[in-house]
């Protein structure tokens, strides 16, 4: 039976344009980006606009990505995410940014756990071969001496650790899963398969099914549509099959990434998709896909979890 229970989603951004804190969003004539044309991008996401998207779904809860707020204030974004928190039913929870390559990060941390609401950090880690492809100039940081000593931090402060990586990039992940087996990992976007020939979807699902024997890694199934703009759901279905089957039902999560999923496809449309792709598991497991892994793995304690 096809779900239409409660919804958690686990991974979307929010950004107010008139703060000029995202760097990135900053219109460039003739840009583009791995997932494409960014110009529709260039407006405020908020969570009205997010409740907006999501009408007609049973949205409980969400959690809120950093968005690559100025990395010279991160604790800024989550200042700003407090606020909108006292005004808004959402986002639930929130994954921040943190500078795990600066000697001085664990005050940062520090900073950023004294909100009730932080749960994780992200560092965007997506390294190509192709500068067009890359979010970061540098491939080494899951082996550098100094960002390692950063994410030994993560323990300490009881948070976990969101991951965008690319597919070359699965092997340093299982490496760095390995040595912090205490340090939960939650991997973006189904590892980023951005090359879609045989050959390195071949590559991907193998190094995804190396990755799962880590029992403190996760996967969240979002925005596929990134890396495949002219998506079917015949194209979409084993690439979801494929992380369910390397994951299991008890370690992935289906999530969103709005604003930017949407350059692609509506918010409602998406998640009717990912509906039909599993719609022969029980209720049970469908749940646990939409709402029950997410709710766990981000320790969300007051989510209405009403079917």
């Amino acid at each position: 039976m096809r779900y239409t229970g409660p919804i958690l989603d686990a991974h979307h951004h929010l950004w107010d344009l008139k703060l000029e804190k995202h760097p990135w969003l900053v219109p460039q004539p003739g840009r583009r980006k791995v997932f494409g044309d960014p110009t529709p991008l260039y407006r405020d996401y908020l969570p009205d606009d997010l409740e907006r998207d999501a009408a007609g779904l049973h949205l409980v809860g969400s959690v809120h990505i950093e968005a690559s707020w100025d990395r010279s204030d991160p604790v800024g974004e989550t200042r700003w995410i407090a606020g909108l928190k006292q005004r808004h039913r959402l986002p639930t929870v929130a994954v921040v940014r943190a500078p795990l390559d600066d000697p001085g990060v664990g005050a940062i941390l520090e900073a950023q756990r004294a909100f009730d609401f932080v749960r994780g950090v992200r560092f965007i880690l997506s390294w190509h071969e192709d500068p067009e492809k890359r979010f970061v100039e540098r491939a080494d940081y899951m082996t550098d001496s100094r960002w390692l000593a950063g994410f030994a931090l993560l323990r300490e402060f009881g948070l976990s650790f969101d991951m965008l990586i690319y597919p070359g990039q699965l092997g340093d992940a299982a490496d760095l899963a390995d040595r912090f087996p205490d340090t939960t990992i939650i991997v973006n976007h189904a590892g980023s398969p951005v090359d879609r020939d045989a050959v390195a979807m071949d590559h991907w699902r193998r190094g995804l099914k190396e990755l799962a024997k880590r029992p403190n890694v996760r996967l969240k199934i979002s925005d596929l549509c990134a890396y495949d703009h002219d998506w079917t759901l015949e194209s979409l279905r084993p690439v979801v099959l494929d992380c369910l089957d390397a994951f299991g039902l008890g370690r992935a999560m289906f999530a969103s990434d709005f604003p930017v999923a949407g350059l692609h496809a509506g918010y409602a449309q998406m998640y009717d998709a990912f509906a039909d792709i599993v719609q022969d598991l029980t209720a049970e497991e469908q749940r646990a896909l939409f709402h029950d892994n997410a709710v766990r793995d981000y320790r969300i304690d007051k989510t209405d979890s009403r079917p």
